[in-house]
This record gives C-alpha cells, sequence and structure tokens, in this order.
C-alpha cells in the first residue's frame, strides 16, 4: 500500500524470545487461527519497519511466575539495537517480588509500559493481585496494556472468559485506581459500546483498534465464525466509535500473531477519511505521548 498520510506508530506488536513465539504459534495452530506471519522478533521488527511503520510497542506477557524477568530483559536488548523498538515490561501477578521485578523494568531497563493479559494469565481486572501492578504503574507513569475483553473466547485458555472480562470489572480497576493510565486492546471486544462508554467517565481510560478492523473477529461467543452481514454490522459498530473517540483509541495490529494482511485495518482506516487531527492522533500522536517517543 502506499505510506500513510501521518505519522504511523503500531501500539500493539508482539516481541517473544523464539521458543517462546514458537510455542504460541503452535497454540494458535491448534486452537485459533492460522497465524500469516510466523517470523522472529528481529524479523517483526524489520518488516514493519520496511513498510513504513515509524515506531512499534513492543508487547509480551508471562504465562506463569518466573518468566517476566527474562522477557522483559529480552525485550529491552532487541530496544538497545532498534531505538524504534518501545520495549514494554510483563509480570504475572502476584508472583514473588512483582513489584521488584516491574521497578528494574520500568527503570534500569527503560520499559515505557506493563503489558497483562486476562485470558492467559486467567485473572480478572479487578483482582486484588492486579492492585500492586496498577500502583507500580502510577508510580512510574506508565500505561497498563490490560487485555480485558471477551475476545478471542477459546475455552482453550483453561478459565472462563466471559466471567473474567467484563466492562463491569474493568471500571472496577479504573474506580480504584485513578492515578492508573490503562490502555485496553481490540475496543474491548464484543461490548465495545459498553467499554466506550467508560472513556467519557475516567480520562486515564484509552482503548486500542487492533483486530477490530480486520473483520476477523468473532463477536459472538456462541459463533466459532461469523458471516457477512455479521461483520458489516461489525464494522459498522467500530467505525462508530473510531469516529467518536479518535483521541483516546490507539492503532495496533497485533502483529505477527494474524490470520490476515498486515495493514488490512491500516487501509481501512484510510478508507474512513477521518480529519486529519483525527487521522494523526489515532495513527500515532496519542500513542507517542503515551509512550513518551523521543525521550528516554
Amino acid at each position: 500500500m502506499r505510506p500513510a498520510p501521518v505519522p504511523v506508530i503500531d501500539a500493539h506488536v508482539h516481541v517473544f524470545p523464539p521458543r517462546v513465539f514458537e510455542a504460541i504459534w503452535r497454540w494458535f495452530d491448534k486452537y485459533g487461527w492460522e497465524i500469516r506471519y510466523q517470523l522472529h522478533a528481529d524479523e517483526v521488527l524489520g518488516f514493519l519497519f520496511e513498510r513504513g511503520v515509524e515506531y512499534v510497542v513492543g508487547l509480551h506477557y508471562a504465562h506463569k511466575p518466573g518468566m517476566a524477568a527474562f522477557l522483559n530483559r529480552f525485550a529491552a536488548e532487541l530496544a538497545e539495537k532498534e531505538p524504534r523498538l518501545l520495549p514494554c515490561a510483563t509480570v504475572f501477578p502476584g508472583e514473588p517480588d512483582a513489584r521488584g521485578i516491574l521497578d528494574e523494568a520500568l527503570g534500569e531497563l527503560g520499559c515505557r509500559g506493563i503489558k497483562l493479559h486476562c485470558h492467559v494469565q486467567r485473572i480478572a481486572p479487578d483482582d486484588p493481585r492486579m492492585s500492586e501492578v496498577y500502583e507500580v504503574a502510577a508510580e512510574h507513569d506508565v500505561p497498563v496494556i490490560l487485555h480485558a475483553g471477551d475476545a478471542p473466547s477459546s475455552p482453550h485458555y483453561g478459565c472462563d472468559i466471559h466471567a473474567l472480562c467484563t466492562p463491569e470489572r474493568l471500571e472496577n480497576a479504573l474506580r480504584r485506581h485513578p492515578r492508573t493510565t490503562f490502555l485496553v486492546p481490540h475496543l474491548g471486544a464484543s461490548p465495545i459500546e459498553k467499554v466506550a462508554s467508560l472513556l467519557d467517565r475516567y480520562e486515564r481510560l484509552y482503548l486500542d483498534t487492533t483486530m477490530t478492523l480486520g473483520g476477523h473477529f468473532e463477536v459472538r461467543p456462541d459463533l466459532d465464525m461469523i458471516g457477512a452481514e455479521d461483520i458489516e454490522a461489525w464494522q459498522a459498530r467500530v467505525e462508530s466509535i473510531v469516529r467518536s473517540y479518535p483521541g483516546r483509541l490507539l492503532y495496533g495490529t497485533d502483529f505477527p500473531n494474524i490470520p490476515y494482511e498486515w495493514d488490512r485495518e491500516l487501509r481501512r482506516i484510510l478508507a474512513m477519511q477521518l480529519p486529519r487531527e483525527d487521522l494523526e492522533a489515532l495513527l500515532g500522536g496519542t500513542a507517542a505521548r503515551l509512550f513518551r517517543v523521543g525521550t528516554t
């Protein structure tokens, strides 16, 4: 595709060590979707930068205690070699010395945020074990990227996603931690209007558009696939939210773990013909502010 008319920051890209990436791909092959781009972390960055993306927010998550420090150091070392990578940290909530793991990552290692995944870590947004993580994020003034939506809703995560991930439980966390900045991927998934309404009440809440404009995400938990009419209705819902809150949304791809071409959502955003100010905020401006582009 042609270069975007404004700077692009991809605020949702995964960077894992090779063996962890390969394990994730095997899981998706078995329980999720066919991943189109099975690229390792350095290849991921090269692919996106060669196609005009200016910065990448690098995300990873720990599925068990004892992994986070290793993953955080891997991302930080990658960023030392490639300064256009904005690395984030992770932790397994409640693990021993969780605060120390995060203080190292957000201080010495220079990570720009904290990534948590309610499905993978089998924890709700308002679980008491989360409080320490939210407090550390506020102390370091970095966002928590919190996968708190109900999709994808595979039972193979080993938890009841629809019980863990509700707008009400997200709001509990927002209300209890007003000093913490939250970034929720996928527009909060299927209850997108309920999640988007929280933007009106919580000024430190942001959402990303990842996989919502790709015509793939499931929109009802009782369906494995969605038909053309469902996709069309879903796209209309998403576009309405994008037009209503461009300054509170961030563009992201979930690259490389996607089943379709990398720029499908970017092309759909450009086709919306948003006002330039809104487009600049959505595609990079808000991400640059939250993740401190140009600062150390």
